[in-house]
């Protein structure tokens, strides 16, 4: 597993670097350094073992919906691994197609379907990730918030551990915590 500080180093420069510079220029810098986050929710979040079918499959990370990522979030996870699991980029347009997932980023063009898509996973242990607007107080899991130019965590703790999902305190520690309707 990587060290937390290389990460931020990587979020810093991936911030402060304009889009051209990167590989097709897909995706802006502020979804850039939201798929950095999300490779290192995979490495603070565990999982039941049942969640998985075999030993060594993948662990995906979804998007629902528009994907904000182009290439970068493949490009972000190419050839890396946690807990010798290979990661996997996976790309839905419905929620029921989702529940193989292990993190779900829900697109915020998705907004008028939140509640639907949550409760059509529940009952699954999928990390669900937004930029959406209330998302936490609708039970999401981890929302980005920007705040003065700065990428902010909100954390429904909550909705984690009733999914049945383990967030590490380094995690925890930067984020803010929150509960459902209080977003």
């Amino acid at each position: 597993m990587r060290d937390l500080l290389l990460h931020v180093v990587m979020w810093v420069a991936v911030s402060t670097t304009p889009s051209s510079s990167f590989a097709q220029g897909t995706a802006t810098p502020e979804y850039q350094l939201k798929a950095v986050f999300l490779f290192n929710f995979a490495q603070f979040v565990d999982w039941p073992s049942s969640t998985f079918p075999a030993p060594d499959s993948p662990l995906a990370i979804c998007i629902l919906g528009q994907d904000p990522f182009g290439a970068y979030l493949d490009e972000t996870v190419r050839g890396e691994a946690i807990n010798g699991r290979p990661l996997a980029v996976r790309r839905y347009q419905r929620p029921e197609e989702a529940t193989g997932c292990q993190i779900l980023f829900i697109s915020r063009k998705e907004t008028d379907h939140l509640p639907e898509a949550l409760d059509s996973l529940e009952g699954h242990s999928i990390l669900t990730v937004s930029d959406a607007d209330r998302f936490t107080s609708l039970g999401g899991m981890i929302r980005f918030v920007t705040e003065h130019n700065r990428i902010r965590l909100h954390i429904n703790l909550g909705a984690a551990k009733a999914a049945n999902l383990t967030i590490s305190s380094k995690l925890l520690r930067p984020a803010q915590i929150v509960s459902k309707g209080g977003d």
